[in-house]
């Protein structure tokens, strides 16, 4: 039998904490959707890893990490999921169904600063978030993610608000696994949205 979950779009709540990275383009997955490459700043692009903890009053509560490399096909520029774990059938089975987003399950250990993510293979990644600056006011965030659903790329609409903070991020990816083009990178931006009211899908 074939796991539940929300219709689209999801209603969600939680807490994002985004970290940016210049990686080579080199080391990056190759799997990105049909037609669209990474954007290249030299030999570098442009990577983005959040930890993502959604809470009720939300569709659905659960924690998540990701990998986004920024992408292009022509003109349009647009941030693709390369990498991604969670802790809930239901959000793999729908993330998976509805947008093409490679959903995996993993563990996770969210503990004050720190957080850690494993599967069965061992540690994915660990690290540690610590507020800066909080700013003021509740932020707008709109975009939207291009993936390969079935046979085609398709995009879907992400529209969020919420209280931004600048935070001082370290990641630890696990030099033989997944994350391995992470590893030894430190991020050059890091950026938390709190309290966050979020809109996913159409």
């Amino acid at each position: 039998m074939s796991t539940p979950y929300p219709s689209e779009p999801w209603d969600l709540r939680g807490r994002l904490d985004l970290s940016l990275f210049l990686v080579p383009a080199a080391d990056l997955p190759d799997d990105l959707p049909d037609g669209w490459r990474a954007v290249r700043l030299a030999r570098w692009a442009v990577v983005a890893t959040a930890w993502v903890r959604y809470e009720p009053p939300g569709v659905l509560s659960y924690r998540e990490v990701m990998a986004v490399v920024l992408a292009r096909r022509g003109a349009r520029v647009r941030p693709t999921i390369v990498r991604i774990w969670v802790d809930s059938e239901a959000s793999l089975a729908g993330g998976r169904a509805l947008w093409g987003i490679p959903k995996q399950l993993a563990s996770f250990d969210f503990t004050g600063d720190a957080r850690a993510a494993r599967d069965d293979d061992g540690r994915i990644t660990a690290g540690t978030v610590r507020d800066r600056l909080r700013l003021p006011g509740r932020w707008p965030v709109r975009f939207s993610i291009v993936q390969q659903l079935d046979d085609a790329p398709t995009t879907s609409p992400v529209r969020a608000r919420g209280g931004l903070t600048v935070t001082t991020t370290r990641l630890a990816a696990a030099p033989a696994g997944p994350l391995a083009f992470l590893a030894g990178h430190r991020p050059w931006l890091s950026l938390t949205l709190r309290d966050f009211v979020m809109t996913f899908g159409r």
